[in-house]
């Protein structure tokens, strides 16, 4: 994994679409019309899932290219949900992670490479303890 580049996001059209930047790469995010936004680009969270399944079928992938596996395509599907843990405590915010390998793959190389999809450094980050700091920056007119 590459250390990440700056990232600045910034608000840049009405109510609440923002611009994303990451060095030579500008994306969109926005709330559902039904939320009081646009609709022009992926919610936060939406990104936050695109970011998982990116990294695993990055990290599936070169796994595979270093064992030298016919692995063909991979796709990652993400949904999120809240669940019940019982005991009545609160529900809890879950991500179900669901993998499509294709190509010529037996049954161990797949479990393998589910299994490897767990040492994703984006879902090693999500689950790990982990401290965000907030400072202001003064205003750039």
């Amino acid at each position: 994994m590459t250390v990440p580049q700056e990232v600045w996001v910034r608000e840049d059209g009405p109510k609440y679409r923002t611009s994303i930047s990451a060095g030579a790469h500008t994306l969109v995010a926005d709330e559902p019309i039904a939320a009081g936004g646009g609709d022009v680009g992926p919610q936060p969270f939406e990104y936050l899932l695109g970011a998982l399944g990116a990294c695993t079928s990055m990290t599936v992938r070169m796994y595979a290219d270093r064992k030298g596996w016919k692995l063909g395509r991979v796709a990652v599907r993400l949904t999120m949900d809240k669940v019940d843990p019982g005991d009545g405590k609160p529900k809890i915010d879950r991500i179900l992670r669901e993998i499509v390998i294709e190509g010529d793959i037996d049954d161990e190389q797949r479990r393998r490479l589910v299994a490897i999809a767990e040492h994703c450094p984006v879902h090693k980050f999500m689950l790990a303890d982990k401290k965000i700091e907030t400072a202001e920056l003064m205003s750039r007119s």
